[in-house]
């Protein structure tokens, strides 16, 4: 009984250097080019994206090897990257539904200042799809993290902790690898204060976004659905309370206001219903017995 727990207590600690290794590697990655341009710049862009592509291919190494083998015996590699075709279609569409209804309030502010019909330009897609930044932000940034942090990250850690506890552990990882932005602010001429103020709200808010994110892959089992839900979520940014107070008419104003609680109240009814791990196929991830 002693040995069990000794190789258990072991098991974990590793699998927690093993992911902090993961984080930090993704990191260096970025910055292994000496490049005297901001990450705005093409040659920035272009490099870091030969970057995370070579991380895609290394991080299920981890996963690899971080595994106990008796968990190779219920699935298969694929199956712990989220990668299956069972319950795809749910996972993709219930858990974007899901982001869209927290982003109520947003996504009726856009209605209300017309850039909904900017949506029904075939230019306005043609037009993003040809800027790099574009492919940063909605493909290759939610992909290359979603692959790293939630698929290949996330199924070592429930080796070790309930679903809850894995769930608020994995994305620590995911929101202290985001304060490397600090380096660039300053770079880019921001005061080490500011920019550390900056870095920490960003740690916040993408600690919380990585929990749900967490959440959606254990609960569907598919890296789809974390995917969809972070390029949604960068395509509308951090929702802008002041924009709606800058609004002149009272009713407007209250009226959004009203919208975004609702869509918040919203999401937490159905945050539950929606995931149901049977959905999606999954009698992998949501059980206290992964191993």
């Amino acid at each position: 009984m002693e040995a069990t727990e000794r190789n258990k207590e072991f098991l974990c600690i590793s699998t927690i250097l093993s992911c902090l290794l993961l984080s930090i590697t993704y990191v260096a990655s970025l910055y292994i080019w000496n490049s005297p341009h901001t990450r705005e710049h093409p040659s920035t862009i272009k490099r870091r994206f030969f970057s995370v592509f070579i991380m895609t291919l290394i991080s299920p190494i981890f996963l690899y090897y971080g595994m106990n083998n008796n968990v190779f015996e219920k699935a298969s590699i694929w199956e712990l990257l989220g990668l299956r075709w069972s319950g795809l279609f749910q996972a993709t569409v219930l858990p974007l539904f899901l982001t869209m209804v927290l982003f109520l309030g947003p996504l009726c502010m856009q209605a209300l200042n017309g850039i909904w019909r900017l949506y029904a330009e075939p230019m306005y897609w043609l037009g993003s799809a040809r800027t790099l930044i574009w492919w940063r932000n909605q493909v290759v940034a939610p992909l290359s993290e979603e692959w790293t942090f939630r698929a290949c990250m996330l199924p070592l850690l429930l080796q070790c902790f309930s679903p809850t506890t894995a769930i608020f552990i994995c994305p620590l990882f995911f929101g202290v690898a985001h304060f490397h932005h600090v380096v660039e602010r300053t770079k880019m001429g921001m005061k080490l204060k500011h920019a550390i103020i900056l870095s920490s709200f960003q740690f916040a808010y993408t600690t919380l976004f990585g929990a749900y994110a967490a959440f959606l892959f254990a609960k569907t089992g598919h890296f789809m659905a974390p995917f969809a839900a972070h390029s949604f979520c960068n395509h509308m940014g951090f929702p802008d309370l002041s924009e709606v107070i800058a609004y002149k008419d009272p009713v407007k104003r209250a009226g959004l206001l009203c919208l975004f609680v609702i869509g918040l109240v919203a999401w937490c009814f159905l945050l539950t219903p929606l995931t149901n791990p049977t959905w999606f196929n999954n009698n992998l991830f949501w059980h206290k017995d992964f191993l």
